[in-house]
């Protein structure tokens, strides 16, 4: 008997040590910047050993919310739109902490990435700039009188910066027109975003303010509740050691000029090692 239940326990054990369990799930939709992030943080937890697929769904946080993925990858102040539209936090630190306030039981957030954004911000030649004596939101504020700003269509962009009520937005089909109707002053001002890789050189992105007029987005990865090891979490946390804007502009244009992402997410991580 005592022979047989150490057989027991034996197998046991290798059984658990051969079947570790479900993969984790990460989840992502189709957009170039979406599966740099899903490959991102499914190549971190996969360095722990862990067994993770990758899902591309049209809606990942309802996916996550429901219990269908593991781990989602986005922004802060997308994610704090979905769970709390009406909050009024803007800079980094806020938006941070009021999505953590803001989550439904089950969920919890990871590190934000202090240094990589994909924040809306405007867009001015150089000659307006010059004209209005700074690079920042604050100077297209003190000239909000007789501004005319475009966007491209469907895109979602704030309607007030600081004390500025914005004019109604003029739509163009994609950023290609849209810089081309600003380079030709068909319009003062254009949406874009900080991580935008189709911003034409020449091009003035204004920078925010302290405190800030427009709401932070910051890279974070958001998760499902008791679903990571420690090690895990550990490993998913570190992405926000190693990436910033220029390293995500970088991998969202190498991908959406039709490279693979695990490629070019590998080739980052060989430069830029989790927990270094």
């Amino acid at each position: 008997m005592r022979r047989l239940a150490f057989g027991c326990a034996a197998a046991l054990i290798a059984g658990c040590s051969a079947h570790p369990g479900p993969p984790l799930t990460v989840g992502m939709s189709s957009d170039p910047q979406s599966q740099v992030l899903g490959h991102l943080y499914a190549s971190a937890l996969r360095g722990t050993g862990a067994a993770v697929r990758l899902e591309v769904v049209a809606d990942p946080v309802a996916g996550l919310d429901a219990g269908e993925l593991t781990v989602v990858p986005g922004f802060t102040g997308r994610f704090l739109a979905t769970f709390a539209r009406d909050s009024a936090a803007r800079s980094d630190r806020g938006v941070y902490w009021a999505l953590a306030g803001a989550l439904p039981e089950g969920l919890a957030v990871g590190d934000y990435a202090m240094t990589a954004e994909d924040k809306p911000t405007l867009a001015v030649t150089k000659a307006t700039a010059t004209a209005w004596g700074g690079t920042d939101l604050p100077a297209l504020v003190k000239h909000c009188t007789g501004l005319t700003v475009g966007a491209v269509a469907g895109a979602l962009a704030p309607t007030v910066v600081g004390r500025c009520r914005l004019p109604k937005l003029r739509e163009f089909p994609d950023d290609a027109a849209l810089f081309a109707a600003l380079k030709a002053r068909q319009i003062t001002a254009a949406w874009s975003s900080t991580a935008d890789p189709d911003v034409p050189q020449g091009t003035v992105l204004l920078t925010d303010a302290r405190p800030a007029l427009v709401r932070a987005e910051n890279v974070v990865p958001l998760y499902r509740r008791n679903e990571l090891t420690e090690a895990q979490l550990l490993a998913v946390n570190q992405v926000a050691g190693v990436l910033d804007t220029d390293a995500l502009i970088d991998m969202r244009r190498q991908v959406g000029d039709g490279a693979d992402p695990q490629v070019v997410v590998d080739a980052f991580l060989d430069e830029h090692p989790l927990g270094r």
